[in-house]
């Protein structure tokens, strides 16, 4: 059986944030077994799974992608929408756009320290989609 919903997530300023209790928060009812796929549709944003107690490790994220892929740089020609756009679409790719969970005995059977990130890549923040299908 697959069951689907579509959520809008809250306003987030540009970093990475945890997600998963609102999706669990969402999730009113989950089988017994079976897999959660959680897909972004956006090409500026993106989704991980990742260490969710110490939140440095959230900003080391932030630290680390921006060294990687830099603002301003001369040689992008996809900027239309500010200095942000081009490394904002390239972060997405790089991060990915979807995670996969297990459901195990009616839960999210996510590992001791790990968590489920939203990755908002634009200064300006957008309303932000997800979708949540369960296969079971």
């Amino acid at each position: 059986m697959i069951t689907q919903l579509e959520i809008t997530l809250p306003l987030y300023k540009r970093g990475t944030h945890l997600i998963t209790d609102i999706i669990r928060r969402e999730l009113k009812e989950l089988p017994d077994t079976g897999l959660l796929h959680v897909f972004i549709k956006h090409t500026s944003a993106a989704l991980t799974l990742n260490e969710n107690a110490d939140p440095t490790v959230r900003v080391d994220f932030e630290t680390i992608l921006n060294n990687l892929v830099p603002e301003n740089d001369p040689h992008y020609m996809h900027s239309s929408e500010g200095s942000d756009d081009m490394p904002a679409h390239f972060k997405s790719s790089m991060m990915g756009s979807s995670v996969t969970i297990p459901i195990t005995k009616g839960k999210l059977n996510l590992g001791t320290w790990q968590g489920i990130y939203f990755c908002e890549f634009r200064n300006r923040s957008n309303k932000r989609n997800l979708v949540l299908t369960i296969y079971s």
